[in-house]
């Protein structure tokens, strides 16, 4: 009985493996078609994400690209620009110079002083008892040199002291940036509260956005009236920020460094030739100091320099060659930073 019993259990064994490798080998076809179809639709999706991250890294290439040719595009309009104004820096009109000296003259005005300042000259030099010669030159000097030196030395004087300032305006612009407020509040601050001559050429900028202009524009349009590279920089540095846009507060931070480090090297440069500019001016100045202690102990010796003709040729040649010393020695000295 239990012999039996056992047989059974085996023919019902076998019976169900039979059954169970009889639907394996039906349903196999299926379950390998649906394998497969799970295999291939991952495929498809990673092939979709490759293609996806493929399609955005080429977009950024693509927009880093075209945001570099905007860039390049930008810095060589303002380039042309800044030639079209380099003559305005280098040798401008009298009448963009007496702007840049900061002084509220007419041409006509300043043609006038010229020759009121030429007849002065010319006065004391007649009350001296100096020859005609000696007059003629004298209002020439009077007239033509002195007016155009102090318009000179009124600019140069004006660039040095915005120079000192713009750094610390800048600083100014990118905490207000950084706090929130926009870069037109920031400028009528600047206008508002810097000393001069910042206050003056950010009041030109104001006055320009006024008539029309954008602020980029009007920033470009501040070397016409202060005519040093540093505000070139700041001009560009804005045209380039309205237009390819970036972290403005991040750039104007730059610059002011940038502007820092070069009035550091400046000043650096300064005291380094300051020992070959002494030397240069004892060098100069020798000679006049020499002539004048042998009048005082000989004036018989050294007058026939003044009083002959051959004298007058000596004094000519002698003032070239020292005029073409000076010059290389200051050529030598002065560096541009």
């Amino acid at each position: 009985m239990f012999g039996m019993d056992m047989t059974v259990l085996a023919f019902v064994g076998l019976a169900a493996m039979s059954a169970a490798a009889l639907a394996y080998a039906v349903l196999f076809p299926s379950i390998e078609n649906e394998r497969n179809t799970g295999k291939r639709l991952k495929s498809v999706k990673s092939a979709e994400t490759d293609r996806l991250a493929v399609k955005a890294s080429r977009d950024r290439v693509a927009e880093a690209a075209k945001r570099r040719k905007s860039v390049q595009d930008s810095l060589k309009d303002l380039e042309n620009k800044q030639k079209s104004r380099s003559a305005n820096t280098t040798k401008p009109p009298l009448k963009i110079m007496l702007r840049q000296a900061g002084l509220n003259l007419t041409v006509e005005r300043f043609y006038l002083y010229s020759v009121v300042s030429g007849i002065v000259v010319a006065f004391v030099l007649f009350i001296a008892g100096a020859s005609l010669l000696i007059l003629a030159g004298g209002f020439i000097a009077g007239a033509f040199g002195l007016p155009r030196w102090f318009v000179s030395f009124k600019r140069q004087r004006r660039i040095k002291a915005f120079l000192e300032e713009l750094p610390n305006s800048l600083d100014v612009i990118v905490r207000a940036v950084r706090s929130g407020l926009p870069l037109n509040d920031a400028v009528r601050l600047i206008a508002s509260e810097s000393p001069e001559p910042v206050k003056g050429e950010f009041r030109r900028v104001i006055e320009s956005q006024q008539l029309g202009l954008s602020l980029p524009e009007a920033m470009l349009r501040m070397p016409e009236t202060m005519p040093c590279p540093e505000a070139s920089f700041f001009g560009i540095v804005i045209q380039i920020q309205s237009q390819a846009g970036g972290n403005l507060s991040e750039a104007l931070g730059n610059l002011s460094k940038v502007l820092r480090d070069r009035k550091k090297m400046k000043a650096k440069v300064q005291a380094l030739s300051m020992e070959a500019k002494a030397s240069a001016a004892i060098i100069g100045a020798l000679p006049f100091i020499v002539a004048f202690l042998v009048y005082l102990s000989s004036p018989n010796y050294i007058m026939p320099l003044f009083t002959t003709s051959t004298g007058h040729l000596i004094l000519v040649i002698a003032g070239v060659w020292m005029s073409m010393g000076i010059f290389v020695m200051r050529k030598m000295i002065n560096f541009d930073i």
